[in-house]
Order: C-alpha cells, then structure tokens, then sequence
C-alpha cells in the first residue's frame, strides 16, 4: 500500500480495527491516526486500548498521549489535530490510516461540521449544575423530550455531549440533530470507509472478555494511580467508561464486581451506539469479522476489496 485516498477503519469496540490497521500499515507506507476521543489523554493506557509501545514503535500512530489529563478537547480542536496529521503524512508520501473510534467525530471528519452555534457559558453552566445534582442520566432523558434523534445517538453517560445538544436546543429553539441535515444524505468524499462488525452476541462476548482482560492488567491500579493525580477533577477525562466506574468504586459507591458489571453494561451500550451512527451510510463497505480467522486474512480481504478484485481465499 502506498500513497492513497486515507482509510477510515470504523465499526463498534472490540472488533479489532486497531489490529486490523496495524496489519494494513505494516504492507506498505502507512502511518495511523487514532479517533478516539480519549486515547489524545496521557495516562489513560489500559482503559481506552492504547496501541503498546511495540505496536507505536512498528508504526508511526497519532493522536495518542497529545493531551495532559486537564485538557479540555472538543470536535473542532479534534479535527483540527486530525488533519494536521493527515497533512503531515501525505508530505511523507505515506498513507494515512484513521482508525475510530468515537463516531461522532468521524461523521464530522467526514461530512463537515455541522453549523451548531458557538458554545454559551451561562446555559452551560447552568446545565452542568443540573448534571452535578441529578446526574448525567437525568439530562439524558431532558434530551430525548426535546432531540430524540440526538439522545438515540449519544451514550446516557457522554455528559459533554448531552449538555452541548440541551444547549443548542436551548438557544436556538431548534434539535441539535436537525441542524444536522447535512449528515442525512451522505455525499461523495476523500475518505475509503470501511466497517467492521460482529453479530451481537459475539460482540458482547468480545466486549466482556476485553474488560477482564483489562483489569488483569492493572486497570484498577492505572485509574487509582490516576485518581491520587487529581483525575476526578477533570471533567472529560474522569468520564470515561472504566475510569468513570471504577472511580466510583474507589470512593466507596461500589464493590468492585459491581464497577466492573457496569463497566462492561456502559461498554454495550456504547457499542450499541457507534452502529446507529454509521450503520445507514451506504459509503462504508463492512466486514463480517467473524468470516476471518484472524487480522491478516481479514487484511487479505480488505486489500482485495480496494482493489476490486476477489479475495483469495474463502472465509
């Protein structure tokens, strides 16, 4: 693979998009991009599925470690950082490959940011005192009387979001995800998009597996390591999933095996969420990850694909 349109792996968590770039990368010219929201955090290793420092070491990735834990990031500073990298790649004369994640940012990597207006201190403080009172999922179902659409695609526990959709709503009168028309009817782009996706009970399984793995290796001690670092006091980083559980855990709101069944209920959930955002978009062309023995056979068959020639072997 050299020089190319960039690759957009997207799809729910624990389907292998990470190995699945790593294996891409490693055939050709290729640096990855992470799009997940939480892995730009330094400290946040084991809980957002950082690549190890071997895999970072076998390919350039970006956007992983780029902010300290007090760091606020929204979609605009995001995108910025992404196409930066992007810009920097192609001068290399390598191909990016992105690699996501958090499918809001995706869609507006893809089609454009929608023209939402700028943020309102007051409304939002006003909200987030709210949230501070009677929790994140009680904003969520304020959302869903006001942006159904909105409270469908954004996980009960993704504050940040909840309050900025409650905020347009409030100050503009109309949903949040009206103004994003644009993304209704996908129109043509630079982007390859490629999904993966597993039958749900297989996900689930995936996903269960992936969070006791994670604290087999030493979850509960990074996020407590990290609590004793001042992490409760940063508002997007203390929130997500596994940190936002196991936090609670540690300050006594839960036994341990509960934190964890929580961990694994809101991992589902945001699972759950990232197919409604893409699973419409006839531009992604999706692998069944199931049909392949590992990464390097699904690699074979999406190289194929790009090339439009069959694969050679048979799933």
């Amino acid at each position: 693979m050299g020089p190319a349109a960039p690759l957009i792996i997207l799809g729910p968590t624990a389907t292998g998009k990470s190995q699945l770039a790593l294996n891409l990368a490693g055939r050709g010219q290729a640096e990855i991009i992470s799009l997940d929201s939480m892995q730009i955090y330094r400290g946040l290793d084991i809980g957002t599925a950082k690549p190890s420092a071997a895999e970072q070491a076998r390919v350039p990735h970006h956007l992983i470690d780029c902010c300290a834990l007090d760091e606020p990031s929204d979609a605009a500073q995001f995108l910025e950082r992404v196409r930066a990298a992007e810009q920097a790649i192609a001068a290399r004369g390598a191909r990016p490959i992105l690699v996501g994640g958090t499918a809001m940012y995706i869609k507006a990597l893809v089609d454009g940011l929608c023209d939402a207006p700028s943020r309102q201190p007051v409304v939002r403080e006003e909200l987030t005192l709210l949230a501070q009172q009677h929790g994140s999922a009680h904003l969520h179902k304020e959302l869903q009387q006001v942006d159904a659409p909105a409270a469908a695609r954004i996980h009960p526990h993704d504050l940040r979001r909840i309050v900025r959709a409650l905020e347009v709503y409030a100050v503009t009168g109309t949903p949040l995800s009206a103004q994003q028309g644009q993304w209704a009817a996908p129109a043509a782009t630079r982007y390859v998009l490629l999904g993966l996706t597993l039958a749900r009970a297989e996900l689930y399984r995936r996903i269960d597996a992936r969070v006791d793995a994670m604290l087999a290796a030493g979850l509960l001690d990074e996020v407590r390591g990290l609590r004793a670092a001042g992490l409760e006091q940063h508002r997007t980083a203390s929130q997500a999933i596994g940190y936002k559980e196991l936090l609670a855990h540690l300050r006594g709101e839960y036994d341990l095996a509960t934190a964890v069944s929580l961990v694994k209920q809101a991992t589902r959930r945001f699972a759950k969420h990232q197919v409604t955002w893409f699973r419409k978009d006839p531009r992604i062309r999706w692998f069944d990850v199931a049909c392949y023995a590992d990464a390097a056979q699904l690699a074979d068959a999406v190289v194929s694909a790009l090339s439009d020639t069959p694969p050679e072997h048979t799933p």
